[in-house]
């Protein structure tokens, strides 16, 4: 799905354009200062991004930004498409796991070079810049912090009767699963995750394995990828988890995932997530970790970028992008339109401005990350290049096991060995 908005449509408040135009002196950009933005994501996002672009345009004399959003399934193709075309945009929404393929491959500007100049990035420390550096050089500035999580339809638990515990594991969700589909005319307790990259790796990461190793290659087994297959048949087998058919209406957007569209009450995604989920759902949402393998399972969260900005290595306009990036984390304003649906700021400045002015959701986005604990391991190793070609092998797989076009056994032998073949090539 794409949002195709017009800024100029985009009305400011009075107050936000005051709040621009008092900012101090407006800096000055050549007739030509534009610049393009691209990024993925759901209608509230945009509403924002576009709201923080018109308010950097209001103080910024002579500089324009011209802002694209595109649904995640249709990002990286079109991304890959323009990077090849040589017509990438200037500001580049990444994913940690594309950033370091696409810097290797030369598509990202370097950008520690803008950090004495247009890009101070005030507030920012090495660790939030960890995430998007690589060989020694910065290609991304972290847009906020996040961790994967179980959203859930609160009016659904309530309706079966189910007192949701703040953990809960897999045989948990067997036990209370059948009870909570239906409840509250929702047919299912939750998606099916069986292709979804996140969920797994949160359980191989409770297993002590991992999705790639710091050598770049698999991290986990055939049996690894068996184990998995067979847990979600079990919930599949049970009328737990939403049946492949409807599963694959799933885009891995916000308004496509089967908790938005009323097919379960459970749904893997991200913190940062919760406000646009929130925002689409009359139901009362919560988080809660994913499910552990036993009681005493830890380690398979972590705290990462929920996403970044890059700057596309071919940009005529560097000077601009980066000046845009440094406003979209570190100025007060933007970070009150922003809220916490990129995840949470990490200018520890940014996160004092919009605390105070914070609903539940966001609120219980900051807690989520604060309270993991021991539930959240360290962040792991960068991935290799070609892991945007196995996470789409994954969904593909998923579904013909879920279909029954091929056997659990056929389907882990499958992921593993495509899998190891896409890295051995990329």
């Amino acid at each position: 799905m794409d949002f195709k908005l017009d800024r100029r449509g985009l009305l400011l408040g009075g107050s936000a354009l005051a709040a621009a135009t008092a900012a101090g002196l407006r800096p000055a950009f050549a007739q030509d200062g534009r610049i393009r933005l691209l990024w993925w994501g759901s209608q509230p996002r945009a509403d924002r991004t576009f709201e923080v672009i018109s308010l950097f345009e209001g103080s910024h004399d002579g500089a324009t930004v011209d802002g694209e959003t595109v649904g995640w399934s249709d990002y990286w193709t079109r991304l890959a498409t323009q990077v090849a075309g040589r017509n990438a945009p200037d500001v580049i929404q990444m994913d940690y796991r594309y950033i370091f393929e696409y810097a290797r491959r030369g598509a990202l500007a370097e950008l520690e070079e803008f950090r004495d100049s247009t890009m101070p990035l005030e507030g920012f420390n090495d660790r939030t810049l960890e995430g998007g550096s690589a060989d020694g050089h910065l290609y991304g500035v972290s847009l906020g912090a996040n961790s994967a999580a179980d959203i859930c339809n609160m009016d659904a638990f309530e309706a079966a009767g189910i007192e949701l515990p703040a953990t809960f594991t897999y045989d948990d969700l067997r036990e209370f699963g059948p009870d909570l589909a239906g409840a509250a005319d929702i047919p299912y307790a939750t998606a099916d995750e069986s292709g979804y990259e996140t969920a797994f790796e949160n359980w191989l990461r409770q297993r002590g394995k991992a999705l790639y190793t710091d050598e770049g290659q698999l991290g986990f087994s055939q049996e690894d990828a068996q184990d998995w297959y067979e847990l979600w048949a079990g919930l599949r087998e049970d009328g737990i988890c939403v049946p492949p058919d409807i599963q694959a209406l799933d885009q891995r957007q916000v308004e496509t995932n089967m908790l938005t569209l009323g097919h379960a009450a459970m749904a893997v995604a991200h913190t940062n997530q919760l406000v646009a989920y929130q925002s689409l759902n009359p139901a009362t949402l919560e988080m809660r970790p994913l499910p552990l393998i036993s009681p005493d399972a830890t380690g398979g969260h972590y705290r990462k970028p929920s996403m970044f900005f890059s700057v596309a290595k071919g940009s005529e306009n560097k000077e601009l992008a980066t000046t845009f990036i440094n406003y979209f984390v570190t100025n007060p304003e933007a970070a009150k339109v922003l809220d916490v649906e990129r995840g949470v700021p990490e200018s520890p400045e940014m996160r004092e401005v919009i605390e105070p002015m914070l609903d539940e959701a966001g609120q219980a986005a900051i807690a989520f990350i604060e309270d993991l604990g021991e539930l959240a391991g360290p962040l792991p190793p960068p991935p290799p290049k070609g892991t945007g070609e196995i996470q789409t092998l994954m969904i593909r797989l998923g579904q013909e096991v879920g279909f029954g076009q091929r056997s659990i056994s056929e389907g882990a032998e499958q992921l593993v060995s495509e899998a190891s073949s896409i890295l051995e090539r990329a």
